[in-house]
């Protein structure tokens, strides 16, 4: 986002015992800790932090159980970058986080968001989490069904206090599958691009061109040069409604704008309806480039993006964000929820 004033003290951590020992000095000089990965689902208040920073930077990719005929076992440091992460697999021919193209950050985060996009997740990959647990100060070994995950959560964002973590990710396990395909496809925008059918399968550098088209065509993928993408993405999760909840919402949605007007509805295996963010967003009259020209406006290109026009403060973007997020309350009487962590701000 580009915002945010300084921390009181930074430490980089190389290795996965640096990070432990950055951690374990902090939290025996009972400082306040902000465990940073990448920074790209971050939003920092103008005051800074007045704490310790540790910035998580290990690397490497280690291939654990090697390379049988049914996948591969990939351990992960938490300090790699997640699309560096995903090329390497793409170009080896292992199948399943291909969709997932072009997110910015570090690995080790993504299991704490249970990072997600275009119908895949990566709790469908993860086997296991290695991690510092604050609180017992010892480091644990997660198996994936420990891990809590659910749409954009998991234990380790449900345990966080604030900002501040009790679990320190120190490398995640993935299980991928051999193939040159992509796995299904799952979302419609991307097999339309491909001219395919949803469930299809393509070839693995096709699913990840296509991933990175559909995210550069939303502001999604970072570039310098172009405001839409001075962003924390999605700044708000799509509400996963009970089904009743869902169809008093279409009811009110019809009321409200007219009985041919149809509430984008996704069910779950568990009976519940995902709606789209994005789409009540507009509907409460929030336009793409709400805001302009700034400093804080919504993406030109996507309403879930909220977006830093070049000389935003984080107070200017979280005012935007409160605007939105009460224009659709009052609207539709949804609550949206915003997706980034929030260090030194409430919304």
């Amino acid at each position: 986002m580009r915002v945010g004033g300084p921390a009181r003290r930074t430490v980089t951590a190389h290795t996965a015992a640096q990070i432990v020992a950055a951690v374990r000095a902090a939290d025996d000089a009972g400082e306040p800790l902000l465990v940073v990965s990448g920074g790209s689902n971050l939003l920092v208040a103008d005051e800074g932090f007045d704490g310790t920073v540790v910035r998580i930077a290990s690397r490497g990719v280690d291939v654990e159980s090697g390379v049988d005929g049914s996948g591969v076992t990939l351990r992960v440091a938490a300090g790699e970058p997640w699309d560096e992460f995903v090329a390497r697999t793409v170009a080896e021919g292992w199948a399943g986080i291909e969709a997932l193209s072009g997110i910015p950050g570090l690995t080790g985060a993504t299991p704490i968001q249970n990072v997600g996009a275009y119908g895949q997740d990566v709790s469908q990959t993860i086997v296991a989490v290695q991690a510092w647990d604050r609180q017992e100060q010892r480091q644990l070994h997660f198996a994936a069904a420990d891990c809590g995950f659910a749409y954009r959560h998991s234990l380790f964002k449900d345990t966080m206090t604030g900002a501040s973590p009790r679990y320190v990710v120190v490398d995640v396990t993935y299980r991928l599958e051999l193939a040159d395909l992509s796995r299904p496809l799952a979302y419609a925008d991307l097999a339309r691009g491909l001219g395919v059918e949803l469930g299809a399968r393509v070839p693995l550098a096709d699913a990840r061109a296509a991933v990175l088209e559909q995210r550069r065509r939303r502001g999604m993928v970072l570039d310098a040069g172009d405001h839409d993408t001075w962003s924390c993405g999605s700044f708000f999760t799509n509400p996963i409604l009970t089904a009743a909840d869902f169809a008093e919402l279409s009811d009110q949605v019809q009321r409200r704008l007219g009985p041919d007007v149809v509430l984008p509805g996704f069910p779950d295996p568990d009976g519940r309806v995902k709606t789209s963010a994005a789409w009540l967003i507009d509907k409460a009259g929030f336009s793409k480039g709400h805001g302009l020209p700034g400093p804080a406006a919504l993406s030109t290109k996507h309403t879930l993006a909220l977006t830093n026009r070049g000389e935003a403060s984080a107070a200017d973007l979280i005012a935007l964000a409160r605007e939105v997020r009460n224009g659709v309350e009052s609207a539709f009487g949804v609550r949206l929820v915003n997706e980034p962590v929030l260090v030194g701000l409430t919304l």
